[in-house]
């Protein structure tokens, strides 16, 4: 799959997947290799959930785990789907041997 990438330098982060565009914040981080991956990993886990689950299932994790770590910087990490990405981000071939659900591990284990 041929990835779509926007900058918009509004953007209040440094990357973001919304299937199936990556938008990034600045000219620079289309070099990036390790945020083009974190990214293109969300990518296949939306695909996976068929997208607007996807969304509707990270909102909820986001918002559990809002009210348990009560910051919005332990909430964001503690997302499974943040978890897997940020795992494997620096792993440019993680994609090519990724299992189906890999994102599943980190819900079941909770410590990863």
């Amino acid at each position: 799959m041929k990835t779509r990438l926007i900058v918009c330098a509004k953007l209040p982060v440094n990357g973001m997947a919304l299937f199936p565009f990556i938008i990034l914040k600045d000219k620079l981080f289309l070099y990036d290799k390790v945020i083009l991956n974190h990214e293109r990993i969300h990518l296949k886990q939306q695909l996976e959930l068929l997208i607007i689950p996807f969304y509707m299932f990270y909102l909820f994790h986001y918002l559990i785990n809002l009210i348990k770590y009560k910051s919005h910087d332990q909430a964001y990490l503690h997302i499974v789907f943040e978890k897997e990405a940020y795992a494997n981000d620096t792993d440019l071939d993680y994609l090519k041997h990724r299992r189906s659900y890999a994102w599943l591990s980190y819900l079941l284990s909770g410590t990863k």
